[in-house]
């Protein structure tokens, strides 16, 4: 791992002035040229070429950039008492605040955070031009979220004139001065290697695990550490005597296939430091969908529509940024008990128009509308076609080219005037705030839902 003043031989560059100095055994603490302690020295630096980029707190980074007030201060971006942390600045850490947190939570352990709502367009925005920097670097770059990407750089040397280790040092420092945001990178032989060490010094980090390393600094790292190792999973394996990674390296595989079926053998050869995994630039998006969790439990089918229709409006403007259209229609609802339902429908053909996307998921809300309350409803499109497939209509269906038509223009309008500027006045419904228990109250004072979004974008 890479380390300040770490005993490694070999030249050490500093990853402010990005000078690389030649010597032999330990690096100093600073850099001779610049006083710098961001020094990165490993014995295999110039022979690695793996690479995990990932933002650092990415939207709280994002909206400290855009509003200099903040930098201080803790910052939560989530929204509504009942919704969750999308990200929490490093700050706000400090107190215990994580992603996924309930608000009131978060609000408790650090009541002076300032909490931001979630602008998703923004963030899609910076992070394309995050994208098209890595791009620069090499056409091998494996998307996995909006804020983090896998890179493979062998070969780039005489492009860049450089190792990959100095090429990933002059994007990060670029990142900063050109976006204003931070990253952290992971340098190593094997994309799992390479995720976990992005994590190692978070933020502005960069570190490096090495082939001749690799087995022994798993070795006493916990199982949960390896990609698709959730709390159960964790569980079950040590119940069976498997609580560390290094336990893993000598069990029967036949042992791991009755533990965890057909993973088992990855899990045997990742403890063993072999992760075969090319990175894969043509990674597919899956699905394309948007959520909120609702500041009161609703279960009328009328209180539930408007929010279903806000949510298909942001759906099918993230697939007509991503340029996809969708076949198949998913509404995720969450009960108060915290149990997920979905249930699909599929369409005659693709489509990015909120008003299908809406019909489908209207008539699949309907059916579920039985007096059981919801916390959480979400719509997603997913099989995915070109635009250019997409709501065509036929002779039985003359009313979709004329949807298509009138969205456009809405699109038109929300990019000259905002996303504000004109909308259905479904959207505009207030559901009705109830008691406890027993039917709707008419109050006035009664507001929407606010949103706690957790996009898959």
């Amino acid at each position: 791992m890479s380390e300040p003043g770490g005993s490694a031989a070999g030249r050490f560059l500093c990853r402010d002035c990005l000078i690389d100095h030649e010597g032999g055994g330990p690096a100093p603490r600073r850099c001779t040229a610049c006083g710098s302690p961001r020094l990165l020295q490993h014995a295999e630096r110039d022979s690695l070429s793996l690479a995990h980029i990932d933002c650092d707190a990415f939207y709280a980074a994002v909206e400290k950039r855009d509003d200099p007030s903040l930098i201080d201060k803790p910052v939560i971006i989530g929204g509504g008492k009942r919704g969750v942390v999308s990200t929490a600045c490093y700050i706000a850490r400090t107190y215990g605040v994580r992603s996924a947190m309930p608000m009131f939570k978060a609000l408790k352990a650090c009541p002076e955070a300032v909490v931001v709502k979630p602008n998703m367009a923004k963030y899609v925005t910076v992070g394309r031009q995050v994208r098209a920097l890595m791009q620069e670097l090499t056409p091998l770059v494996e998307p996995i979220s909006i804020d983090e990407a896998f890179l493979d750089l062998a070969g780039t040397q005489r492009l860049h004139h450089a190792s990959p280790a100095l090429t990933l040092a002059r994007f990060a420092k670029r990142i900063e001065t050109e976006i204003g945001i931070t990253v952290s990178i992971g340098l190593s032989y094997a994309k799992f290697l390479a995720k976990v060490a992005s994590d190692m010094d978070k933020p502005r980090g960069f570190s490096i695990i090495g082939r001749a390393e690799a087995v022994a600094f798993l070795a006493n790292k916990p199982v949960g550490l390896i990609p698709g190792i959730g709390q159960a999973s964790a569980a079950k394996l040590a119940e069976a005597g498997f609580r560390l990674i290094g336990d893993l390296r000598e069990a029967p595989v036949e042992k791991l296939f009755r533990l965890a079926g057909k993973d088992g053998p990855r899990l045997k050869n990742l403890a063993n430091g072999i992760d075969a995994r090319k990175v894969s630039p043509e990674r597919e998006t899956k699905s394309v969908s948007s959520e909120t969790t609702l500041d009161i439990d609703l279960s009328l089918f009328e209180e539930l529509e408007p929010v279903l229709w806000r949510l298909c409006e942001k759906t099918s403007k993230r697939l007509k940024a991503q340029e996809l259209a969708g076949r198949t229609i998913t509404l995720k609802l969450k009960t108060a008990e915290f149990h997920s339902i979905t249930r699909a429908s599929r369409l005659p053909e693709p489509t990015q128009l909120a008003a299908r996307l809406f019909v489908a998921g209207r008539d699949l809300l309907r059916r579920e509308c039985t007096g059981q309350r919801y916390r959480l409803i979400g719509i997603g499109a997913s099989d995915f076609s070109s635009p250019e497939e997409a709501d065509h209509g036929d002779l039985a269906d003359v009313a979709t080219p004329k949807l298509k038509a009138m969205e456009g223009a809405l699109d038109s309008l929300r990019a000259r005037f905002g996303d504000e500027a004109i909308g259905k006045g479904l959207s505009l419904r207030l559901p009705q705030r109830r008691p406890a228990s027993g039917p709707a109250s008419a109050d006035p004072t009664s507001r929407k839902p606010a949103a706690a979004e957790d996009p898959d974008v």
